[in-house]
């Protein structure tokens, strides 16, 4: 299959869904409603709700029912962004080549932006919009609620931000590493793969071969993007990134360096890949984004 084709057209599919699932600006908050739409359409992937579609296609699933919550995923990962990037954590001045949120806004209405980005996105996923998933069960709803909860929550992803945040600038281990990635990152990963498929109606053998799928892709997807950063870097100061511990952010070069950190990528992707043995055809799409995570360069 062409990924990159699937993934251009799951994009748009996201977008679209995100343009009709935002609220309509209002005079008293249209700042507000300017920095959310500012950082929400910035031109990221989409690889969090993507993933929740294949997974939710890989299990059977059909329909558009999976398009709320797939929105949702990325609402809650944009308002990771915007406060990653805040002074206060990352101190960013541009994401994605673009002025970051509170560049453009300011400090006190990029904090807003993503609590209301964050806020909205467990509203549009309890509401249950027009047909999009009228059909879901009470109970399954409130069960996907709880799985992104606690992957967004102090025991995933803010949990990973925290440790990530107090260990800058420190040397810190490979367990410590991995717990970051796992949490920070590899946590809403997870948790796009499981709500997906769950969604789409999967047994516990099915639940459990994604959720190995998920876990390896998660860690495999942070490792290269820290490598990407690296080699970045490397690129702009007209050096070459080779094998050297980078110092800085607790990453996955900082400790192995970065053609350690390439292999270990590498041998997650695989692991992804054979979570998936027992699926046919329809697993296809999320083989090829974890391939695609680690076939990504500078």
């Amino acid at each position: 299959m062409d990924i990159n084709r699937y993934l251009q057209e799951k994009k748009e599919r996201v977008d679209s869904a995100l343009e009709k699932y935002l609220p309509k600006r209002e005079n008293l908050t249209l700042n507000l409603h300017k920095a959310m739409e500012h950082s929400l359409f910035a031109g990221g992937k989409r690889i969090r709700p993507i993933l929740s579609i294949a997974s939710f296609e890989a299990a059977g699933g059909k329909g558009e029912r999976i398009l709320p919550f797939a929105c949702a995923l990325e609402m809650i990962h944009t308002y990771s962004l915007i406060h990653d990037d805040l002074p206060a954590i990352d101190n960013d001045d541009t994401r994605r080549g673009k002025p970051t949120c509170h560049k453009v806004f300011g400090e006190a209405i990029a904090i807003l932006a993503g609590d209301g980005l964050l806020t909205e996105a467990f509203r549009l996923m309890a509401n249950r919009p027009e047909k999009d998933h009228s059909s879901c069960d009470d109970a399954l709803v409130l069960d996907l609620i709880n799985e992104v909860a606690h992957a967004a929550g102090i025991l995933g992803m803010v949990g990973g931000q925290v440790v990530d945040v107090e260990s800058e600038g420190r040397v810190v281990d490979l367990p410590t590493v991995q717990y970051i990635h796992t949490h920070k990152t590899g946590a809403m990963i997870l948790a796009s793969v499981r709500v997906g498929a769950k969604l789409g109606g999967a047994k516990e053998p099915l639940l459990k071969a994604l959720t190995r799928y998920g876990e390896s892709l998660g860690l495999a997807f942070q490792i290269a993007d820290d490598v990407l950063n690296v080699e970045g870097q490397a690129a702009l100061m007209g050096k070459q990134a080779g094998s050297d511990r980078v110092k800085g952010k607790a990453t996955y070069p900082s400790v192995l360096g970065v053609e350690e950190s390439k292999i270990r990528s590498r041998e997650l992707v695989e692991m992804a890949g054979d979570a998936l043995q027992s699926l046919g055809p329809e697993a296809d799409p999320l083989r090829e984004i974890a391939r695609f995570v680690v076939a990504r360069e500078y």
